[in-house]
């Protein structure tokens, strides 16, 4: 379907904005409730317990038929509307192991035992509180205008997001043989574009990523006698060194960038001892998934030559501890999610965001078991709104959107603070790419008949 003819099936709509607007003011208070309730009480990766429980409650208010426990923690929530497409709507539910230092007065305040057994703080640093507010907000809009619209609402509360873990176990649970499979899937993500704008890029989205583990075994023993150990340390250091080489030597610059960084290198604890082991931990970002598969097989034969260069008494442990695909935008339904955000916003309100390199976990939802494209069972649409005031936004230094943008607190600091105002952006961005991918009901004057070409399977 052309862009022209999705502008021109989207503009019904405008038709019930008075209803949307009357209907969001008399829902705000509640979303505001419950989206401060979310970010003061946030839960780490497949630990969502009581986050999955209070989006339960609220889409059974709604009038869904819900399922909880879909992948752990997942929550499912169906509102089936005559004949038509079903449209999937998905939002992430985890925290993150950060310490919050916004100083707002819903600020949390949380510890969690992580995986490894340590205390650590959590916060919604990501906005997963945000997109959830966003979810059960346009559940109830939707659930309360089905005269506007036919077909069936899939909504999707998934777990692990930031884990690269709860889409896939949704998948494994059964997702789409228990519930349907659904003719697209549906995300957005806030982030600190100011509130009113939204990201969109067409294709390939979002990179690949992955998160790698080596363990390299040494041989410890006292830091004076160098010469009877075999020293983790050193070899984790040329390593280290060596991954760098990666990008810049094995890497094609015509398919395009990627990165290879490490994040986490510990060994020993006394200034004294040479430690049995070193480990690493990096992530690889790529915008592609065969690129991403090469880097992995580069980490690891650099690993292994180093290891026996090193005199490493066996070779190192190797672990993909996590990795998702590239997030690739179907262009079909790109275009109708673009041109209903334009029709509604205004073309001067979209911004293309480029290839992120940021990762999601989403594009699992696509129903394929391998990396091939071409075994792809549910097209998916991926973008950004914005969450950062006005008043913030005027204030931040530089002089363009990318330079305000790079000085402003971003996912993942302690520091991301969304707005309120962007509760209300981000309802009407879903909603409307929800109406956009669903059936319009017919006017009482018009044929019931559906119109040629309305509908994509």
């Amino acid at each position: 379907m052309e862009v022209t003819e999705t502008l021109q099936r989207h503009e019904p709509a405008h038709a019930w904005r008075p209803h949307l607007t009357s209907a969001h003011e008399q829902l705000a208070p509640r979303l505001e409730a419950f989206y401060r309730d979310l970010h003061a009480h946030p839960e780490l990766s497949m630990q969502e317990q009581q986050t999955a429980a209070k989006v339960a409650k609220w889409l059974e208010g709604s009038g869904f038929e819900v399922t909880t426990g879909v992948g752990r923690h997942g929550v499912v929530g169906m509102l089936r509307n005559g004949p038509g497409p079903t449209v999937l709507l998905r939002a992430d539910m985890d925290g993150l192991p950060v310490e919050e230092k916004t100083g707002r007065p819903d600020a949390s305040r949380v510890t969690a035992k992580d995986s490894q057994g340590d205390t650590v703080p959590v916060m919604h640093a990501c906005g997963h509180d945000v997109h959830l507010t966003c979810l059960v907000g346009v559940a109830e809009l939707l659930a309360s205008s089905r005269n506007h619209w036919r077909g069936t609402l899939m909504m999707v509360a998934q777990p692990a997001e930031e884990t690269l873990q709860g889409a896939r176990a949704m998948m494994s649970d059964g997702l789409y043989a228990r519930f349907g499979t659904p003719s697209v899937a549906l995300a957005q993500h806030v982030g600190p574009l100011p509130v009113g704008l939204v990201g969109h890029h067409r294709g390939a989205s979002m990179m690949a990523s992955a998160s790698v583990r080596v363990r390299i075994h040494g041989k410890g023993g006292h830091g004076s006698q160098p010469h009877a150990t075999v020293d983790p340390v050193v070899i984790a250091a040329y390593l280290v060194t060596r991954l760098q080489t990666i990008v810049s030597r094995e890497v094609d610059l015509s398919r395009g960038g990627a990165v290879v960084s490490v994040g986490s290198l510990h060994a020993g604890h006394r200034a004294n001892v040479i430690p049995d082991e070193a480990v690493l931990e990096l992530t690889v970002r790529t915008p592609t998934d065969a690129l991403q598969d090469q880097l992995i097989d580069a980490i690891s034969r650099m690993a292994r030559a180093e290891c026996e260069a090193g005199r490493a008494p066996r070779p190192p442990d190797i672990e993909v501890m996590s990795r998702t695909r590239v997030m690739v935008n179907d262009d079909t339904y790109y275009h109708r999610v673009r041109a209903a955000h334009a029709a509604w916003f205004g073309e001067d309100r979209l911004v293309d965001m480029g290839m992120a390199s940021g990762s999601e976990d989403f594009p699992y939802f696509d129903g394929r078991t391998s990396n091939d494209e071409s075994k792809a069972e549910v097209p998916l649409v991926y973008w950004f709104f914005g969450g950062t005031s006005h008043d913030a936004w005027k204030r931040a230094p530089g002089r363009t959107l990318w330079e305000k943008l790079q000085s402003l607190p971003s996912n993942h600091s302690p520091h991301f603070d969304p707005s309120l105002d962007c509760l209300r952006f981000g309802c009407e961005s879903m909603l409307l790419a929800a109406l956009a991918c669903l059936d319009e009901e017919p006017k009482a004057e018009q044929e019931p008949a559906p119109r040629a070409g309305k509908r994509l399977h």
